[in-house]
């Protein structure tokens, strides 16, 4: 007689209150991420500099506006909070904080100095931290199989990639390649659990499937963080990174009628991490003297970044003017 093992069922977090969670600071990624294609895009293909600046100046306003409101939630809605981190899913998400202000280090660098490298190494250490503890959490066992989904990444990474691209921009090239081999054997550690759960178990939650957006920036971003370490014409290694990102945009693009059975939520921001660093990469290789197909890939994935994050952005404000934005992610 076999004992059939309990199945994992999503449930959502109850709460009456405007339940900020950690899952919003996906905003600032994309929107990092897409300033800093019209950065780049500014400089190789003479592009206003100013639309660069200003998506920079959003992404900004909102993370301090979402710091402060999440940071409220531990002072004023502890049960909420304690709740989102002992979840299995939500829990990984709060690696988006620390990840969110590195990322905001970088946008404000060119403005002032001191406070981004502050925030550089509030970044680098909360990400670090968070990591190493969730990481030691997931060692000790306990998770069913069902709760393993691409946003395990967040854990260790999304912070290890993105540490390493931060770490580089400051000049600490030492701790860029440190952080760079974190994010790097944490993905391989991790790429084959979670590709053993979407190949074995039952399909994900319509709920969670916007969280398969996450799976295309491991190589996406780990190729915009190599680059970061290194100088010159863009290596065989960036090229493979890069090519295996491509694979799973592309994936994702034939998977786009399944993962719309989930109606339009915030959620959905996990896939521009993904798509911005996706489009920076060959930018930065065509930035760095590649010619060819590189370029019309270049021009191709920049537009497609814009549409996608953009059309994600407009998604939000309708969210936001309709008074759905806050209750949707008590269920992201």
């Amino acid at each position: 007689m076999s004992i059939r093992k309990p199945r994992l069922k999503f449930t959502p977090l109850k709460t009456n209150r405007i339940n900020v969670s950690a899952s919003f600071f996906g905003m600032i990624l994309g929107l990092i991420g897409l300033g800093n294609c019209w950065r780049v895009a500014s400089k190789i293909w003479h592009l206003p500099t100013w639309i660069g600046e200003a998506i920079m100046l959003l992404a900004v306003v909102v993370w301090f506006t979402l710091l402060l409101l999440y940071l409220s939630k531990w002072l004023w809605a502890r049960t909420e909070a304690l709740a989102e981190f002992k979840h299995p899913v939500l829990c990984c998400f709060i690696g988006l904080v620390p990840v969110s202000t590195l990322l905001v280090s970088l946008a404000i660098a060119p403005y002032s100095h001191g406070i981004a490298v502050a925030l550089f190494r509030v970044g680098a250490i909360g990400q670090l931290s968070f990591g190493v503890y969730r990481s030691g959490q997931f060692w000790m066992g306990g998770r069913t199989p069902e709760s393993t989904t691409p946003v395990l990444y967040l854990t260790a990474v999304a912070g290890g990639f993105v540490g390493s691209i931060a770490a580089s921009a400051f000049g600490y090239r030492e701790w860029g390649a440190l952080f760079f081999g974190m994010g790097l054997f944490s993905w391989f550690a991790l790429e084959s659990i979670i590709m053993q759960r979407l190949y074995l178990l039952e399909a994900l939650p319509k709920p969670l499937r916007p969280t398969l957006g996450i799976q295309l920036a491991p190589p996406a971003v780990g190729c915009v963080a190599y680059l970061s370490l290194t100088s010159g014409q863009p290596d065989i290694f960036a090229q493979i990174l890069f090519g295996y990102g491509l694979m799973q945009a592309l994936i994702l693009l034939r998977l786009l009628p399944w993962l719309g059975q989930q109606p339009f939520e915030a959620s959905y921001w996990a896939f521009t991490l993904g798509v911005a660093a996706l489009a920076l990469a060959p930018l930065r290789f065509v930035e760095r003297g590649m010619t060819g197909t590189i370029e019309g890939l270049a021009v191709l994935l920049f537009i497609g970044a814009n549409i996608v994050i953009g059309s994600i952005a407009l998604g939000t404000v309708r969210l936001v003017l309709r008074g759905k934005l806050f209750p949707a992610l008590a269920h992201v």
